[in-house]
């Protein structure tokens, strides 16, 4: 074979040491750079790194375990009267004040935030239980059953949303119970519809296909390959609707269909501090912020949770 005496001169001299590798030595390229993550711890590090949804998250924490423990700390309690301290403002005595009953505000403020968070976290878990069922029915089976049971829940989610609720609240006697009830007859119909949508598409994957050809029914098919797959939409969805779930409750509370009194509501507080809020501030004040303080947390944590469980999102 002819050789260019251009490319290599004549005058030098190549030897067996001149040659060498160039790139990376094979014991360095066998080294992992980076730890193997599952999808839940990937996306663990991924809303670590969200500050403001683990800020949010924080918020959340501690307005839970105020809820929880934040009475205890106080010599009074929610339902008592004394009608020679109404009105009074904050204090060492009352720290939010007193109301136009002479209740601690301090006290009811936390009493109902519990009231709404058990009724956000109640209405949530059903929603949560109903929609991925029936929505993973429509979505497994498709076709008729698909079509019968889907004109059912639109037909239910055309009747408007509040009528149902004041309806119910209107026969039934109010109370904690019965707003849940209320919250919940039409609340898991979203679930639903993102949990058939989520189905649909995973039906047809080839893991379905293969647990179908070894003779997988399909409840398991379903239940133990269909529905963990779709575990972080439904996540998302129920982060989002406990802030939601609250507010209905705290609407119904300010419309006098919640819970009653004496029982502290933070709807019912902001509807009973309306009338003197421009003279006494703070029985309006504190209950608002914290109901508002709550929702934004849920939504903030709910986005960032999103982010996180987004496989498009994924370095």
């Amino acid at each position: 074979m002819a050789t260019d005496n251009n490319l290599v001169p004549n005058n030098m001299n190549l030897k067996p040491e001149d040659f060498q590798k160039i790139g990376m030595d094979e014991k360095e390229a066998e080294v992992i750079q980076r730890e193997s993550l599952s999808a839940w711890k990937d996306s663990w590090q991924r809303l670590r790194q969200n500050k403001m949804a683990m800020t949010a998250l924080g918020i959340l924490g501690l307005i839970v375990l105020a809820a929880i423990i934040a009475p205890l700390f106080s010599k009074y309690n929610y339902y008592s009267n004394d009608l020679m301290n109404t009105n009074k403002p904050p204090s060492s005595d009352h720290w939010f004040g007193t109301d136009d009953l002479g209740r601690d505000i301090f006290v009811r403020t936390w009493y109902g935030a519990r009231i709404s968070l058990i009724v956000g976290l109640a209405a949530a878990a059903i929603d949560l239980f109903i929609g991925v069922i029936y929505g993973g029915i429509m979505g497994y089976f498709g076709g008729r059953v698909d079509n019968i049971m889907n004109k059912f829940s639109e037909i239910l989610y055309s009747i408007p949303y509040l009528l149902v609720v004041i309806l119910l609240l209107v026969v039934l006697e109010p109370s904690l119970g019965t707003i849940i009830l209320a919250l919940t007859i039409t609340g898991w119909i979203t679930m639903s519809w993102i949990v058939r949508g989520e189905i649909m598409q995973l039906k047809n994957r080839e893991f379905v296909l293969a647990s179908r050809s070894m003779g997988a029914g399909s409840a398991r098919l379903l239940f133990k390959h269909l529905l963990p797959n779709a575990v972080g939409p439904i996540i998302v969805t129920i982060t989002l609707s406990v802030p939601n779930a609250i507010f209905a409750e705290a609407f119904l509370s300010f419309l006098g269909l919640g819970v009653q009194a004496p029982i502290a509501s933070l709807g019912s507080m902001i509807n009973d501090s309306l009338t003197g809020w421009l003279y006494y501030p703070w029985r309006f004040l504190f209950p608002a912020i914290l109901i508002s303080l709550t929702m934004l947390s849920f939504n903030i944590f709910g986005d960032g949770l999103r982010d996180a469980l987004d496989p498009k999102l994924k370095k």
